[in-house]
């Protein structure tokens, strides 16, 4: 597989997940990600236990979020790549009321022995420390 094919099959990985995440839909986004993986719900408290990203998840869910991503960008090295994207979330909480977030996100991904690309870690906050004082 090229870099360009590869980098292409890394994209689709990470779209395929946040296809999941607009449809709510619990089990794609699981199975975006690597047995073990490491996810980062808010800066500084990586989470690896599945029960927890689940309900993480699906806590996510009740705002129907909704991303845009600013560019992409794959870095790759044998059988692991690393996803950066800056990106936009918005919502709409209980209330009503939007809601936007934005910042960069940071993804481990690894190639699985059925070719797969799956996540193994990922920092949605990769732009944390530039606005830590």
């Amino acid at each position: 597989m090229s870099t360009t094919e590869t980098e292409r099959a890394v994209l689709q990985a990470v779209q395929s997940m946040t296809d999941a995440f607009h449809a709510k839909d619990i089990e794609g986004v699981m199975a975006s990600y690597a047995p073990g993986a490491t996810i980062v719900f808010e800066p500084g408290a990586p989470v690896s236990d599945p029960s927890a990203q689940r309900q993480a998840f699906e806590g996510f869910f009740a705002v129907s979020p909704r991303f845009t991503y600013a560019g992409h960008q794959v870095v790759v090295s044998g059988g692991r790549a690393v996803h950066f994207a800056p990106w936009t979330m918005t919502g709409t909480q209980p209330d009503g009321q939007t809601m936007e977030m934005k910042g960069l996100s940071v993804a481990v991904l690894e190639r699985q022995p059925d070719g797969r690309w799956l996540m193994v870690i990922d920092n949605p906050y990769g732009d944390h420390l530039l606005n830590v004082r």
